[in-house]
């Protein structure tokens, strides 16, 4: 195997491993927000935010609603 091959197949499993472990932090969410979105409804059902915000720090926000 010639030098030239092997730099390449070890550059190609590094760029493979990246992009295997940016699938599950990334691209699923990004294409499941309805899922998303009804799991941090069952999540957050029953939380007074004001009680668990600490002072003088924003009020939770939608993370998944459009910025205007």
């Amino acid at each position: 195997m010639s030098a030239n091959r092997r730099i390449t197949l070890i550059f190609g499993g590094f760029i493979a491993a990246v992009a295997a472990a940016f699938y599950p932090i990334f691209f699923h969410p990004y294409s499941h927000k309805d899922e998303y979105k009804e799991i941090q409804k069952v999540n957050r059902a029953g939380i007074n935010q004001t009680d668990v915000q600490p002072v003088g720090l924003k009020i939770w926000s939608d993370p998944f609603k459009p910025k205007s």
